[in-house]
C-alpha cells in the first residue's frame, strides 16, 4: 500500500515538474495512466470500498486458531456474502489439514417481518435492539469441539443467557425448539448442552466460548437463542439461525 501511494505521489511530482518546464522528457501516456490507476486503487482501499478475506494463520487451511485468536474471514463492506440482512455476511467455513473443520456466521438483528429479512431475529428490541450484531464460530478437531459467540450493541452491563437450539428461527420464538442435548432427554446443564451465557460490558458488547469432547449430530443443531436471564431457562428475546456442522 505504501509503495503504491509513493509511486502515485512521484507521478504527481513528475507531472508538476514537467508543467513547470523542468526540461525532463515527457513520460509515455501509458506510464502515466498506469500510475493514475494505481493511485485510484490505493484510495479505494483506504476508504474501505473493498471486501477482504483472510486466514487466521494457524496452518490449517484458514481455520480459526485453536486459542480463538483470529477469524477465518472478515468483511469490510456492507451486504457482503450470502446473508440476507443489511450489512450481514454469509457463513463461511471449511476443513483443516489436521482433520477438523471450522465455521463462522454473522447476523444483524431485526424484528420478524422486517422489510429486509435476516437470519437474526429480535423478539424484544429493548433487550436486543434492531441492528445489534452477533457472530457465532464453531471449530472441531480430533479431541474437542468449540462454539463461541460475540455480540455487539446490546444493553450495557447486563447478563444474558444463550443456548444452542434444535430448529431454525421464525417469527414465533418457540419455533427454535428445545436446547440441543448431547444425550437426548438427559440432564439440562452445561455438560450435556451448549450454554453460552455472557455479560455485556459498558458498551453493550459480550462474548462467550465453550468446549466439549462431543460434537453435534447431523442436522441436530440449527440456531442459538438469546435469553433474558442466565441459566437453563428464561424468556426468549432473540434468535439466530446458524448452519452448524456435525
Amino acid at each position: 500500500m505504501t509503495a503504491q501511494v509513493d509511486r502515485t505521489a512521484g507521478a504527481a511530482g513528475a507531472a508538476a515538474a514537467e508543467a513547470a518546464g523542468a526540461g525532463r522528457a515527457p513520460r509515455a501516456p501509458g506510464t502515466v495512466r498506469r500510475r493514475v490507476l494505481v493511485g485510484a486503487a490505493a484510495l479505494l482501499m483506504l476508504t474501505g470500498g473493498a471486501t477482504i478475506a483472510h486466514g487466521a494463520a494457524d496452518g490449517t487451511d484458514g481455520a480459526p486458531a485453536p486459542d480463538g485468536g483470529g477469524h477465518a474471514a472478515h468483511s469490510t463492506g456492507t451486504g457482503a456474502g450470502t446473508g440476507t440482512g443489511s450489512g450481514q455476511a454469509g457463513p463461511v467455513g471449511g476443513a483443516s489439514r489436521s482433520g477438523g473443520f471450522w465455521m463462522r456466521a454473522d447476523g444483524v438483528f431485526s424484528p420478524p417481518g422486517s422489510f429486509v429479512p435476516s437470519d437474526a431475529l429480535t423478539y424484544d428490541t429493548a433487550l436486543v435492539p434492531a441492528a445489534a450484531r452477533i457472530e457465532i464460530t464453531q471449530y472441531a478437531d480430533r479431541t474437542s469441539h468449540r462454539v463461541g459467540t460475540r455480540l455487539r450493541g446490546l444493553v450495557p452491563n447486563r447478563a444474558y443467557g444463550m443456548h444452542v437450539h434444535t430448529s431454525p428461527c421464525a417469527a414465533d420464538p418457540a419455533s427454535a425448539g428445545p436446547h440441543y442435548q448431547h444425550r437426548a432427554s438427559a440432564t439440562a446443564d452445561p455438560v450435556n448442552e451448549v450454554w453460552l451465557d455472557f455479560r455485556t460490558d459498558r458498551n453493550g458488547n459480550g462474548e462467550a466460548e465453550v468446549r466439549h469432547e462431543w460434537g453435534f449430530r447431523d442436522g441436530g443443531a440449527r440456531s442459538v437463542i438469546v435469553h433474558d436471564a442466565q441459566g437453563g431457562a428464561g424468556k426468549r428475546v432473540a434468535c439466530f439461525t446458524v448452519p452448524f456442522s456435525s
